[in-house]
């Protein structure tokens, strides 16, 4: 599948070792932004992938910059596959869907994760099973700041009360050092080293044989279950599509159109000196 901005495929495809196939995110000039088309060819590339007897790991990464700045907010994000009704509160639900449905795929899923990891960003890698990062990565949830909480509200569940309640509040990024330090990541490495690790770690994992593969991943998933993981994410879900009813988030909202979606967000972030316009 390409992208209209673009003549590359959107994603990109390879096998870098025996039973390991890897999936880059292909929209550099986009800071690999998730649109329909991205989040559509992710998916199909998944399902596939989970039904491939010669697959036992995934690894997805980004290609460019970074592994992802987030939704394409410029861009149609209405018509991925799904089975929830466009009515208040779908966006929310219908991408938490997908995040479970990786959660529920047999086949473990590693995110390699460099540069920015912002908004939907973080909410892909999240997905995951593991999660391995450069130690000057960005992690982050920017919209918290003037648009809504988050869809998928790991800050919580995966940094704990104090540094994820700063999280939601700030909107502020964590380093990759820092997310690995509180728990969002397995490990930090040093950017030029990310892919060699990240493929030996893929490796190591695919020495297992499948059939217990399945097993060990669903295991810690339920056990997360039981503690409340899938029923919060999806209480927080709820919560996200109150965002878009506050004047402050419709005001936001407006401006998009007003000023354009860059002008937008440059303005969004620039009292907090961060992100692109720390850049």
């Amino acid at each position: 599948m390409s992208d209209p901005s673009s003549p590359e495929p959107v994603l990109v495809v390879d096998e870098p070792a025996d039973r390991v196939r890897r999936l880059t995110l292909n929209r550099p000039h986009k800071r690999n932004a998730l649109n329909d088309a991205l989040r559509g060819a992710l998916f199909d590339e998944l399902r596939a992938a989970d039904k491939d007897a010669s697959v036992s790991v995934v690894i997805i990464r980004g290609a460019g910059s970074c592994f992802s700045a987030g939704y394409d907010l410029g861009s149609r994000n209405s018509d991925v596959e799904r089975s929830i009704a466009p009515v208040d509160g779908w966006w929310s639900r219908h991408v938490v869907n997908n995040w479970f449905e990786m959660w529920d795929m047999a086949t473990p899923i590693i995110a390699q994760v460099h540069g920015y990891c912002l908004a939907g960003g973080s909410e892909l890698a999240t997905a995951c099973d593991l999660v391995y990062v450069a130690d000057d990565a960005q992690i982050g949830y920017p919209p918290v700041r003037l648009m809504s909480p988050p869809d998928m509200q790991w800050q919580t569940w995966m940094l704990g009360l104090r540094a994820g309640m700063e999280a939601l509040l700030t909107g502020d990024s964590i380093s990759g050092t820092e997310a690995a330090r509180l728990g969002f990541a397995n490990r930090a490495v040093p950017a030029d080293e990310l892919d060699t690790y990240v493929l030996e770690r893929a490796e190591r994992v695919a020495r297992v044989p499948p059939d217990l593969l399945a097993l060990n991943k669903r295991a810690g998933h339920r056990a997360m279950e039981a503690m409340g993981i899938r029923s919060g994410i999806r209480a927080t879900a709820e919560i996200q599509a109150m965002g878009f009813h506050q004047a402050s988030s419709k005001a936001y909202m407006r401006s998009f159109a007003e000023k354009g979606v860059t002008a937008a967000l440059s303005e969004r972030d620039r009292q907090f000196g961060d992100y692109r316009e720390r850049d």
